[in-house]
């Protein structure tokens, strides 16, 4: 029982820098590993020691077992510490760590194997008494055996791959039909993301709340909980916002849940952290299914930690290193409450879908019970390569009425420029009567009307903004960036030398604004000094004020105008060519150059960053496919096109970014 002096976090981004600062507030020496995409990355930074584990590919690098453990015996680690995502569930690597003489930090064996299928854990725990959500679990069934079953199971059905976790892969699918679409879809996002496709079907519980346990097991038989927190808010069953505790449960419901938690762990013989799922009826608080186990750190870590005043990276490591738990149940107090909002790389304005860029700038809120756990740094190039969250923000308050308001503020304090992200819609969604009362369940987000600049979204202004916009403007975010962007072209032909760029100085008098001009003031020059501004390589000029962020792309008419004359010639009908609507890889084309499609006809699919999209005809006509499979495409590039057919029904033209087929696909 002693703690370890070199532990190797087999991770990145933020979690692998949030266990290496616990790392080394234990003395512990912290080594990092790196793919090439991650070379400059801060966790490499913050580590004492680093290495390079291949190329940006994760399968090549961060998910690549071999690849780890001998990073780790090179270095001489005693412990791997797995974070979240990538190899932290996996039962080989567990084994492949033991084998070398390595610990893993994390659970044993059998805890790893049992909770790591879904199908195999929900029969465990069944067998145990614990009540689970109708459905159908078996191993080898085919899609036509599972669309046999699905009316004994009840519509709507959610298709759940069996390995993984984080919401990868599932569909809700609402009648037999949808259900033929989201079974072949569903595993073929498992068998990119795990290499499993095994399917499950569950009952599809409308307005359900999720609620999860926290629970800690050392080798010495103790077993607790540290209380539950609500995880209700979510988008494509990811994760948006956490909170702890819950606003649903009341203190019986709070033990019995609890309960059933330590009794799940102690069933695999548990050790470690770990987290227990359920899904608890809005209508029945005191009801609740078991959904799975999460066999390491969640995500929403933080908020616990928040309420309980423990380190649950620093109870692993002592528990992994043979340390009896210092903790006992009645021990456990719940002091506030704690909210955290997780930030993604992606555009709401374009269906939430992942976006990526150079961060220009970046800044992290700070205050009285604001914590931030983040991974980036200015210059650093936010890929297609893994998974879009970037920062969580996570406030601690008195209530939960002080902690959701402190949230909010951090969320207008946080800059972040060169990277389209979703904190404007965070704020609108904390802003949500339902949500301000807590009446949460996980389908609230997507019943929301779509997302728009309101709030003070991460906007882009439109392509022609500029020569066609108003001399005046009157948006305080367009007149920093037509100041700026004057600035910038003064600059340019003149140089900054101070003779050149200073207008209206004089002896005694302060120095006005460089933007403003002799005997004026430039519009925007007030708001340009409160204002954080950067300008991308390709002229986009960036604003953050007043807690809001928007894009302004470089002025370019005479794309605008071959864009609208293009227009004018289809007689205002929709583009008959297909653009990829986010930077990814092309993983299937389902049709074949030259088949006749329908309008709203999926044409191929995407996948970058977790998400897998599907490209829609925009009318009928004659498919002609430009990428292949494999193909890497930029965003808005031309993937395919479809020639006007006069013999085909065109029929009501569809949108070519249909957000609603995402779903979620690879690991992070």
């Amino acid at each position: 029982m002693r703690m370890f002096e070199r532990v190797l976090v087999a991770n990145r981004g933020e979690i692998a820098v949030r266990v290496i600062r616990t790392l080394k507030r234990l003395g512990i020496r912290a080594i990092a590993v790196y793919s090439d995409a991650d070379v400059d990355a801060p966790h490499v930074a913050l580590a004492d020691e680093a290495v390079r584990i291949g190329p940006a590919a994760a399968a090549e690098s961060y998910l690549d077992p071999a690849r780890i453990v001998r990073a780790a015996l090179e270095t001489g680690a005693q412990a791997i510490h797995p974070g979240y995502g990538f190899l932290s569930e996996n039962a080989a690597f567990g084994r492949a760590c033991a084998e070398a003489g390595i610990v893993f930090v994390g659970p044993g064996e059998l805890a790893l194997e049992v909770m790591g299928d879904k199908i195999r854990a929900k029969r465990h725990v069944e067998a145990s008494g614990v009540p689970v959500v109708p459905g159908v679990s078996e191993p080898d069934a085919t899609d036509d055996e599972l669309l046999d079953a699905a009316p004994l199971v009840g519509f709507p059905i959610l298709v759940k791959p069996s390995a993984g976790g984080g919401g990868k892969g599932m569909q809700v699918a609402r009648d037999q039909s949808e259900l033929e679409h989201a079974l072949p879809a569903a595993r073929r996002v498992a068998r990119a993301a795990f290499g499993d496709d095994t399917l499950l079907l569950e009952r599809f519980v409308e307005r359900p709340r999720h609620i999860e346990v926290q629970v800690l097991a050392d080798a010495h038989g103790t077993v607790i909980h540290l209380g539950e927190r609500e995880c209700s808010l979510q988008r494509r069953h990811q994760k948006v916002v956490e909170e702890a505790p819950s606003p649903l449960l009341d203190a019986e419901t709070r033990a019995r849940i609890g309960a059933a938690a330590c009794d799940a762990a102690r069933s695999v013989e548990y050790l470690g952290a770990g987290t227990v799922e359920f899904l608890v009826s809005d209508a029945a608080p005191d009801e609740f299914f078991f959904i799975e186990m999460n066999t390491r750190l969640q995500v929403e870590h933080p908020v616990t930690e928040l309420v309980t005043g423990v380190d649950l990276v620093e109870q692993q490591l002592r528990i992994a290193a043979g340390e009896p738990l210092a903790i006992a149940q009645d021990d456990v107090r719940i002091t506030g409450h704690a909210i955290e909002a997780r930030v993604y790389a992606e555009s709401p304005e374009r269906g939430f879908l992942p976006s990526t860029g150079d961060v220009l700038a970046w800044r992290a809120p700070a205050g009285d019970g604001v914590r931030v756990d983040a991974g980036i740094r200015e210059g650093q190039r936010v890929t297609a390569d893994y998974d879009p969250m970037i920062a969580k923000v996570i406030a601690h308050g008195a209530d939960r009425a002080e902690a959701l308001d402190r949230l909010d503020a951090a969320l207008a304090e946080t800059v972040l420029l060169g990277v389209e992200t979703n904190i404007a819609f965070l704020r609108t969604l904390l802003a949500h009567p339902d949500v301000r009362a807590g009446h949460l369940d996980t389908g609230l987000i997507d019943r929301l009307p779509a997302s728009g600049t309101a709030g003070g979204a991460t906007a882009e202004a439109p392509a022609d903004a500029g020569p066609s916009a108003p001399d005046s403007p009157t948006d305080p975010l367009e007149r920093v960036a037509r100041a700026a962007r004057e600035r910038d072209a003064r600059v340019a032909a003149h140089g900054d030398h101070a003779w050149r760029s200073a207008r209206g100085w004089r002896i005694g008098s302060g120095s006005p604004d460089s933007t403003a001009g002799v005997g004026e003031a430039s519009p925007g020059s007030v708001d340009l000094d409160r204002a954080t501004v950067a300008t991308a390589a390709d002229g986009t000029v960036w604003v953050h004020l007043d807690g809001r962020t928007a894009a302004f792309p470089r002025p370019d008419r005479r794309a605008a105008l071959d864009a609208r004359l293009a227009q004018l010639e289809r007689g205002g009908s929709a583009d008959p060519d297909l653009r990829a609507p986010m930077p990814g890889s092309v993983t299937t084309l389902l049709v074949t150059d030259g088949d006749r499609v329908e309008a709203g006809q999926a044409v191929l699919a995407i996948e970058a960053m977790k998400m897998e999209h599907r490209v829609t005809a925009t009318v009928a006509g004659v498919a002609r496919l430009r990428v292949a499979v494999g193909d890497q495409v930029a965003r808005d590039q031309v993937v395919a096109s479809v020639e006007p057919s006069t013999d085909v029904d065109a029929g009501p033209a569809a949108p070519g970014t249909d957000a609603e087929a995402a779903v979620a696909a690879s690991a992070p």
